[in-house]
């Protein structure tokens, strides 16, 4: 299975691999440093989050129509990553929420960058039968990466004596390396490139020329960004029962070990299976984590949600990508990628809000209880698109 995949794809998927590492790391640990170390509240956690991903999702569509315009995909690829590395010493540098906010926003127009072309390069260059597979191998690396990232957190913070900033510093140095991996590693291959267009032929009748089984792959990953919103609140949860400091960033581990070890596997089964049936188990399985982690129920409850988290992840987001690549027309699918990347990320700014909200104004489980009636939302629907035309048999949600 792994070596029938093209090298570009297992290059992204150890880009990603880095990346991640990097950014879990931060990731982990910055809630606390928001909360306990700069003074802010899950009110303005939740700003910050919903801000930074509103901000790169300024980002997606543009990345996404420009790489489809030059027919050139790695120049933004290694823009997006190295905007990334170059924002992770901020985090220890910063004094206060708003420093925080900067990095956080640079880091996420970074994300942006990168996310559309990379996806569209992995279509390019993956045949169709095995796209499944190769989005959930990147996807899968890219987690293992979210494994190492906490773990890596918690041994620093032991080692260092819990000291934030100096754990944060050592962020820097997978960030770096994912940069040198696409410089070295990635390659473009000729005739994969779509062909370049001069940009008079630019014009919103290429985001009407999309299909509308596009838009139903759209409306899906929204409602799931939506009923998913930043992991940051799965953090806190954690520390309101009662975790220590230090082991927080386990809980964020255990998660992506899930996701890792299951997003694969789960690229083979939607080749198989079907896109669409795979997206309605994963949903099901997140309705269940929301109402798990609602209750306060003692440790081995709230670690069975975390797990059914991650499980999800694996389920929906490798077969999301795997949708578009199907469904969108080769010259177009950087465009398709950055309308889906960019209403995914508004979709978060409205959740990250409402569960700051609801866990300022009322507590974590309304927080959570909310994520499982949005996800019941994108559940229903998922299974009404599976319902139209017959080409659900192929990519799960196509006319």
């Amino acid at each position: 299975m792994f070596r029938s995949l093209p090298r570009t794809v297992i290059a992204l998927g150890l880009v990603s691999l880095c990346m991640d590492a990097s950014s879990e790391l931060i990731h982990s640990l910055l809630p606390l440093f928001l909360v306990a170390g700069l003074g802010a509240g899950a009110g303005v956690l939740g700003i910050v989050e919903g801000i930074a991903e509103a901000t790169a999702s300024l980002m997606r569509v543009f990345a996404g129509v420009f790489s489809d315009r030059v027919g050139r995909r790695k120049p933004l690829i290694l823009a997006g990553y190295g905007l990334a590395a170059l924002s992770k010493p901020l985090f220890p540098l910063a004094s206060g929420v708003g420093a925080v906010l900067l990095a956080r926003v640079a880091d996420r127009i970074g994300k942006g960058i990168r996310g559309a072309p990379r996806d569209a390069l992995l279509a390019d260059v993956t045949p169709p039968a095995l796209r499944g597979a190769a989005f959930g191998l990147r996807q899968s690396l890219d987690t293992v990466g979210a494994v190492i990232g906490p773990l890596a957190a918690v041994f620093l913070m032991t080692m260092l004596d819990g000291d934030i900033r100096a754990v944060l510093w050592v962020a820097v140095l997978p960030a770096a390396l994912a940069v040198l991996l696409i410089v070295v590693l990635v390659h473009e291959p000729e005739d994969t490139r779509p062909a370049p267009r001069p940009a008079a032929s630019l014009h919103r009748n290429e985001i009407a020329a999309l299909p509308r089984a596009f838009w139903r792959v759209a409306l899906l990953g929204s409602l799931l960004s939506l009923a998913r919103f930043s992991e940051a609140f799965l953090l806190l949860r954690a520390s309101d029962m009662g975790l220590a400091a230090a082991r927080v960033p386990l809980v964020l581990a255990a998660l992506n070990v899930a996701y890792a070890l299951s997003a694969w596997p789960l690229g083979h089964v939607s080749d198989r299976l079907g896109r669409g049936r795979l997206m309605v188990i994963g949903l099901a399985m997140l309705v269940l984590a929301d109402l798990l982690l609602a209750l306060d129920a003692g440790c081995w409850v709230f670690g069975a949600g975390i797990l059914l988290w991650g499980l999800h992840m694996g389920a929906t987001q490798g077969a999301i990508a795997a949708l578009v690549a199907d469904v969108a027309p080769a010259p177009l699918r950087g465009t398709a990628f950055g309308v889906l990347h960019c209403s995914s990320a508004v979709a978060l700014l409205a959740a990250s809000a409402i569960a700051g909200g609801l866990w300022s104004a009322i507590g974590a489980p309304a927080t959570f209880a909310a994520g499982a009636l949005f996800a019941l939302l994108a559940l229903f629907a998922g299974a009404m698109a599976l319902r139209m035309g017959p080409g659900c048999r192929g990519a799960g949600l196509a006319d």
